[in-house]
C-alpha cells in the first residue's frame, strides 16, 4: 500500500511528508504513477517535492522581469547548445543529464541544489555555492567554460533552479525523495562484453553504435555516451555507481526501470570504459592526475584503469575535445585564510 500525504501550500507549490493521515489528489497521483514506473514509494520523513512548471509561472505572483529571466534560464536549461563554442564545447544539453527539464526525480531533479548549497563538495574539498555548482556541470559535463559568476546567463540559470524549489526549506531537515541518481545494489562482478552486447540492443538505436548519439542541423536530439562529443573525465557521469543509477533509473527514454539492475551495471561498466575528453584536472601525467583525483573521485571511474579488451589505458592522452584549453579559472581551490 502507498503511504498517505499531508500538505502544506508554500509559495504555490505542495510538500509532502510520511505518515500523513490526509492526502492531495494530485499528489497521489504523482506518488502513484512513480511507483507504476517502478520507483520507490517514499520512505519515512522524507521530503517530496512537486516542482512548478513554466505554465505554473504564468500564474504565479512574481514581477515580469523575474519571469523573463526565470524563462530564460529555462531556455539555457534546455537548449544549452545555444552557448556552443563560448560555454559549451561538446553535444551536452544541462536537460541531457536532468530529465524532464530538470524536473523529474531519480534524474538529479536540479531543485534541491537551490536549497541545500551553500555546502561542502568533495570533488573539490571546499563549499561550494549554486553559481559554482552550475560551473562545475559546464567544466566537466558540458567540456566547457561556464558562464561568468553574476553574469546575466549565470543569473538566469540560478533564477530558474530557485524556482523550481519554491516553497522548499532552505537546509531541509529530511531526506529528499528522488534526488540524483540512485543506483541499484551493485552485482558481484561487471563485465565489459556483457555490458557492450546490452549497449548495442537497449542503447544504441538511440546513441548509435559508436555512442555518438544524433544531431539535428545545430540540435542535439540524444547525446553523446562517450568520445569527442560527450563529457570529459572529470564529469559525475563517468563514476560506474552514477550512470548506473542514471541507466537503472531513466534508460531505455520512456522505459525506466525496465533492465535489470546487473543490466545497468554492465552498460555502465561498458560506457565508462570508452574515451572522452581529457579531465581539466590533468597534471600532464594520467598516473599523478589518478593520484590526486582518486581520493575523492575517480576511484569510482575508470580512469587510469587498463581496459580489458585491448590493455589501454584509460585518459592516458591530451586529448581535450573541441576546447583549445584544458582547465577554466574556475576550477581553483577555495580558501578562507
Amino acid at each position: 500500500m502507498i503511504r498517505k500525504f499531508t500538505y502544506a501550500a508554500l509559495s504555490g507549490t505542495l510538500l509532502f511528508s510520511v505518515n500523513a493521515t490526509a492526502v492531495d489528489d494530485r499528489t497521489q497521483q504523482y506518488i502513484d504513477t512513480l511507483v507504476e514506473l517502478g520507483y520507490s514509494a517514499p520512505e519515512e520523513n522524507e521530503l517530496v517535492h512537486i516542482p512548478p512548471s513554466m505554465e505554473d509561472l504564468e500564474e504565479a505572483e512574481l514581477h515580469p522581469e523575474l519571469k523573463r529571466v526565470i524563462r530564460r534560464g529555462y531556455d539555457l536549461f534546455t537548449n544549452t547548445q545555444q552557448l556552443r563554442g563560448e560555454n559549451v564545447f561538446n553535444n551536452m544539453n544541462c536537460s541531457s543529464c536532468h530529465l524532464g527539464e530538470g524536473r523529474m526525480p531519480f534524474s538529479a531533479p536540479i531543485w534541491p541544489a537551490a536549497v541545500t548549497l551553500p555546502n561542502f563538495r568533495g570533488k573539490n574539498a571546499h563549499v561550494n555555492n549554486l553559481e559554482e555548482r552550475i560551473s562545475g556541470c559546464f567544466t566537466y559535463s558540458m567540456n566547457g567554460m561556464p558562464p561568468e559568476y553574476g553574469s546575466d546567463n549565470m543569473l538566469a540559470l540560478t533564477a530558474y533552479h530557485q524556482w523550481l524549489a519554491t516553497g522548499v526549506p532552505v537546509y531541509p531537515k529530511q531526506p529528499i525523495y528522488g534526488r540524483g541518481f540512485p543506483p541499484p545494489e551493485r552485482p558481484e562482478e561487471l563485465s565489459y562484453t556483457r555490458g557492450e552486447a546490452a549497449f548495442q540492443e537497449n542503447c544504441s538505436v538511440c546513441h548509435a553504435d559508436d555512442g555518438a548519439g544524433l544531431r539535428v542541423g545545430d540540435q542535439t536530439v540524444f547525446p553523446a555516451t562517450w568520445g569527442d562529443m560527450s563529457n570529459n573525465w572529470g564529469a559525475g557521469i563517468v563514476r560506474v555507481f552514477t550512470a548506473a543509477g542514471f541507466i537503472k533509473n531513466n534508460m531505455p527514454l520512456g522505459q525506466p526501470n525496465s533492465l535489470s539492475d546487473q543490466e545497468a551495471w554492465d552498460i555502465a561498466y561498458y560506457m565508462s570504459s570508452q574515451e572522452r575528453p581529457q579531465d581539466p584536472r590533468y597534471t600532464g601525467d594520467v598516473k599523478e592526475t589518478l593520484e590526486q583525483t582518486g581520493p575523492t573521485f575517480h576511484k569510482h571511474s575508470r580512469y587510469g584503469q587498463i581496459r580489458e579488451t585491448d590493455g589501454h589505458v584509460l585518459g592516458d592522452h591530451s586529448n581535450l575535445g573541441d576546447k583549445t584549453f584544458l582547465k577554466p579559472d574556475t576550477v581553483r581551490p577555495r580558501t578562507f585564510e
